[in-house]
């Protein structure tokens, strides 16, 4: 199994955000998250995609979404 790599936008206090970390926690996805806030970097990152809105989901094999998405989480799950 490839693991897909899979990389998180968020910032602090951003429910949706943490909704997404522990459904990425509850089903073993590993991830890396990049905090818009700290890192302006990130920040640039998230506004090249063209997004507005946290969290932004980037991970290979599908297209970078914001938001809490169970819908399109579970193309993650077992990837």
């Amino acid at each position: 199994m490839t693991q897909k790599n899979v990389i998180l936008y968020s910032k602090p206090n951003c429910m949706q955000c943490n909704f997404t970390k522990q459904f990425f926690m509850d089903n073993d996805i590993p991830f890396e998250t990049k905090d818009v806030i700290e890192s302006e970097a990130a920040l640039a990152e998230v506004q090249e995609l063209g997004f507005q809105s946290l969290p932004v989901i980037v991970a290979e094999g599908i297209e970078p979404f914001f938001g809490f998405r169970p819908d399109l989480l579970e193309s993650l799950v077992g990837a």
